[in-house]
């Protein structure tokens, strides 16, 4: 539980925009935190996902997918943040357990 409260403001920053988690990954730099890293991964993850997407629907537009993007972006979002801010680790559906695997550069 100690753990858990002393890397919530680190988990809870990274989830504002891109930068939010970039300044995460350096706030969790010492000491490290495993609450504030699953977070971190998770939030960037996220950002990085949305952005990816944008950039492809920016080239081939369609409204209704742009819709569904941001959608898809807030709930999953909101799943995550909440879970930083009531202190669990739950990973975000279908994609979370990929970020972990995918995001271990950050520590």
């Amino acid at each position: 539980m100690e753990e858990i409260q002393a890397g919530k403001t680190t988990a809870i920053v990274a989830y504002f925009t891109i930068v939010g988690s970039l300044i995460a990954i350096f706030m969790n730099l010492e000491p490290k935190n495993s609450f504030a890293r699953f977070h971190t991964r998770q939030a960037f993850g996220l950002h990085i996902m949305f952005l990816g997407f944008a950039l492809f629907l920016s080239y081939a537009f369609n409204k209704y997918a742009w819709y569904g993007l941001y959608i898809l972006y807030i709930v999953l979002w909101g799943y995550g943040f909440v879970g930083a801010i009531t202190d669990k680790r739950q990973s975000v559906p279908v994609l979370g357990p990929y970020f972990q695997k995918w995001f271990t550069f950050i520590q």
